[in-house]
């Protein structure tokens, strides 16, 4: 049975994190503000990006103060991706991924960052830096694992298809049943957490599947999990890499998979 202190259980929404700060110009390893102060946890920020040169500009310029390290994760892009991230954030690293797919990205990302607190956040300008602030509040307040949730009060979407709000609620359904444990979110790649439960987390996934492994892998560890509210914006500029129904197959086969004790077998050691 779950602690019951846990955020997710409470069958009330989480209530709107008020009074966050403006946003002030990055400059990385700079000391946070008072406003978003963690114990002077250092933080990486970990960006995957395909072809997003056109997104990049605005989604890096809305960045808090706070961040220690900023890795950007190439994913073999076609695009100025690259540049543009040198050219608007010269203190970024720019770190190509090791294989195809977002997972693969985000895997490169949490082996090259140095931080004790890692948060992810998509390119494409549908995640709004501003929000950061609010995830590394509730890992000063005791929790190890915190994702972002469109369904929680305060939280929303202006961006999500019905097909895929009905996938959503309905593998929300299986995890309660599979995991015992109430969750609002799954497929939404807004997160923070502890680099010392990477080991824990033991991520596998080179997919979009990985935001459910993400998750699940933070239930079976007993890490204590906050949902907090975010607001997904549309994508600014291009389409999505993401396949509605080939993506939902394999985040259904990583939710049963991962609760029936099988796991995918490691990928080959990447570089």
């Amino acid at each position: 049975m779950h602690d019951t202190t846990h955020a997710t259980h409470h069958k009330r929404a989480l209530p709107r994190i008020t009074g966050l700060p403006g946003v002030a110009p990055l400059h990385v390893g700079q000391p946070a503000a008072d406003a978003i102060a963690h114990d002077r946890d250092r933080v990486t920020l970990v960006v995957p990006a395909r072809n997003e040169a056109r997104n990049l500009p605005w989604v890096l310029q809305q960045i808090p103060a706070g961040i220690d390290e900023i890795l950007l994760i190439d994913g073999d892009s076609t695009d100025a991706t690259s540049q543009i991230a040198r050219h608007y954030l010269p203190a970024a690293k720019v770190i190509p991924q090791s294989a195809p797919g977002k997972g693969s990205a985000l895997r490169t990302g949490f082996r090259h960052a140095t931080g004790d607190v890692i948060v992810t956040i998509d390119a494409d300008g549908s995640m709004s830096p501003q929000e950061i602030p609010h995830y590394l509040h509730f890992l000063s307040n005791g929790y190890d694992f915190v994702k972002g949730s469109r369904f929680v009060g305060g939280g929303g979407s202006l961006d999500i298809s019905r097909t895929r709000s009905l996938g959503n609620h309905a593998l929300m359904r299986l995890v309660s049943r599979l995991y015992g444990y109430r969750l609002t979110d799954l497929c939404y790649g807004f997160c923070a957490f502890r680099r010392c439960f990477l080991d824990d987390l033991d991520l596998r996934s080179t997919g979009f599947e990985i935001e459910a492994e993400m998750t699940v892998r933070a239930l079976l560890a007993g890490l204590r999990i906050a949902e907090v509210p975010s607001l997904e914006l549309p994508r600014r500029s291009g389409r999505s890499n993401l396949n509605a129904l080939r993506d939902g197959r394999r985040v259904l086969r990583t939710v049963l998979s991962e609760r029936g004790g099988v796991r995918p077998l490691r990928p080959e050691e990447e570089r």
